[in-house]
């Protein structure tokens, strides 16, 4: 799977809704590539109390319920296009499983890092 495909794949779980508190779900999609070749999509959930979860949190979610730990690809997409994880997600990216520092994170429509890029100094406690 190319990372078009990726994008569209995130693209296509965006459902932006308002809340009753004014917090709004599902306008961060997800998807992410295992490399046994499946993809997981996930959506965010913002909470007014902080309970919410990230778009890449939610995927990750769905693809551990499968018994698989290792990210091969991975992009985070708004209505507006491709957005880099935020720091917590990154940390929790490489803390899934350690290997997970070699995932190639999508952070613009052309353009790809390893995660191992975007968190130098991980968390290692």
């Amino acid at each position: 799977m190319d990372d078009k495909e990726l994008i569209k794949k995130a693209k296509s779980v965006l459902r932006p809704k308002r809340t009753r508190h004014g917090s709004t779900v599902g306008a961060v999609g997800c998807a992410l590539l295992t490399y046994k070749g499946n993809v997981h999509t996930g959506v965010c959930i913002e909470t007014c109390s902080g309970m919410g979860l990230c778009a890449e949190q939610s995927a990750i979610a769905a693809m551990v319920v499968t018994g698989e730990y290792k990210i091969k690809r991975i992009v985070a997409v708004s209505e507006s296009g491709v957005i880099a994880p935020c720091g917590k997600c990154r940390e929790f990216i490489h803390q899934i499983h350690e290997d997970n520092l070699d995932t190639e994170v999508i952070i613009a429509e052309n353009k790809a890092v390893k995660l191992r890029e975007l968190l130098p100094y991980p968390w290692d406690g």
